[in-house]
């Protein structure tokens, strides 16, 4: 399934948990795996600590210093910052399902991670029964 997602900044990590967690619910699934993916050269998904919001802001800018938006890079559009970061949290990500419910840990959540916004994105789900 297609999701529809709309980033507010030039770069943001977007909690998609519970959409995630819901579309299981509906799916009826209990034993499988979830796995979301992200089409995107630019934007990517991670599965990260969602209790302190700081920590979102310490990866942004971790990633940051290491790939600052203005580097020295030779990508005539400008944006090889955020093709660098989106590889590095990956295109995807797969939760295990279990007794119904995403098997996260106690403080994980799922993020969408934007590095090239505001835009228009998007991310697919699959749940598969297993």
């Amino acid at each position: 399934m297609q999701y529809k997602i709309q980033t507010t900044k030039q770069q943001q990590f977007i909690d998609i948990t519970n959409k995630v967690a819901e579309v299981v619910k509906i799916s009826n699934v209990r034993d499988g795996i979830a796995v979301i993916y992200v089409p995107h050269t630019t934007a990517g998904v991670t599965i990260n600590e969602n209790a302190d919001p700081d920590v979102v802001k310490d990866m942004i800018s971790a990633l940051d210093k290491t790939y600052p938006v203005n580097g020295e890079y030779l990508h005539f559009e400008g944006n090889s910052h955020a093709h660098i970061k989106a590889s590095l949290m990956g295109s995807s990500c797969t939760v295990i399902i279990q007794d119904g419910k995403l098997l996260l840990g106690t403080w994980q959540g799922i993020y969408f991670c934007e590095f090239d916004g505001p835009r228009n994105r998007e991310f697919y789900l699959k749940i598969i029964k297993g």
